[in-house]
């Protein structure tokens, strides 16, 4: 069989459809169910056809912090992906049942523990249903043949409280906010109500909508003017959100755009929100 290659970080439903039952490829459910519930996708137990669930908020996060969706350690990531068969050779496909919302968070994860070789389906679960193409009932009692997967940290992909902290006057980095005009502005309240209004001094905000259309990223032309209007050639882009979530999607749009000094804020507004020896506009 012909070797299965990803060279972009974001795959169509045909493309996917036509190496569907690929052996080296393997997809990815990333749903957050909680999630899709309060966004009305309220779809029936349905996956697509050899999908394995990527359990972000428990397998693949740090639950020894309060703080949301912490990235786990390069030994618990890669212990978990043994569990789901992944190896260091599989290309990944990852998707989620909004459209594009988890699925680039695990993008990024992978990316962040040295694997290249993998995409975010473009328009996830609802855009492979209106194709009408191959699904399958969800089980729980799933078991695969163990993987051999080995992270290879990649520290330049993230960073924390105190590296933000020091970037805020840096003219050469821009924090960019994916959160909602509203919650960047603190004229919506925050969905945890331990945490202050406000952003990150200096940062900007492009909420995660807005370079989406119909579930689907936005063609790179347009993601690319967008992006310009930030004036953020040559500069080091920190992305943040409210939980480590929606950044990943608007660091996709980046990568998409040709950026590549690019990283996300883990914490985010889930910790910067709560700390109280840093600054806050609003």
């Amino acid at each position: 069989m012909k070797e299965l290659k990803i060279e972009q970080p974001l795959v169509s439903v045909s493309w996917l459809s036509e190496h569907l039952n690929h052996p080296d490829l393997i997809i990815l459910d990333a749903t957050i169910k909680k999630a899709a519930n309060n966004s009305n996708e309220k779809y029936p137990k349905l996956r697509i056809k050899n999908a394995r669930f990527f359990d972000i908020k428990k397998a693949f996060s740090d639950t020894s912090t309060d703080i949301p969706n912490m990235l786990s350690s390069p030994k618990v990531f890669s212990e978990a992906c043994k569990k789901l068969g992944i190896s260091n050779h599989h290309k990944i496909v990852v998707y989620d049942k909004i459209g594009i919302y988890s699925s680039a968070r695990v993008w990024w994860m992978f990316k962040i523990m040295g694997h290249q070789n993998i995409a975010v389906l473009d328009g996830g679960l609802p855009a492979w249903q209106q194709q009408n193409l191959a699904i399958e009932p969800e089980t729980n009692d799933n078991t695969y043949n163990l993987g051999d997967f080995r992270a290879s940290f990649n520290s330049k992909l993230v960073v924390d409280a105190k590296k933000v902290l020091n970037e805020i006057n840096n003219e050469s980095t821009l924090i960019l906010d994916a959160r909602s005009p509203g919650r960047f502005t603190a004229q919506e309240p925050e969905p945890r109500a331990s945490l202050k209004g406000g952003h990150i001094p200096n940062s900007m905000n492009l909420h995660y909508k807005d370079i989406l259309r119909d579930r689907h990223m936005l063609p790179v032309d347009e993601l690319k003017e967008i992006l310009d209007d930030f004036n953020i050639e040559n500069k080091k882009l920190i992305f943040t959100c409210g939980s480590g979530i929606t950044a990943c999607i608007i660091m996709l749009a980046a990568k998409l755009a040709q950026y590549h000094n690019v990283s996300v804020y883990d914490g985010s507004w889930s910790e910067w929100g709560q700390l109280n020896d840093v600054p806050i506009e609003c």
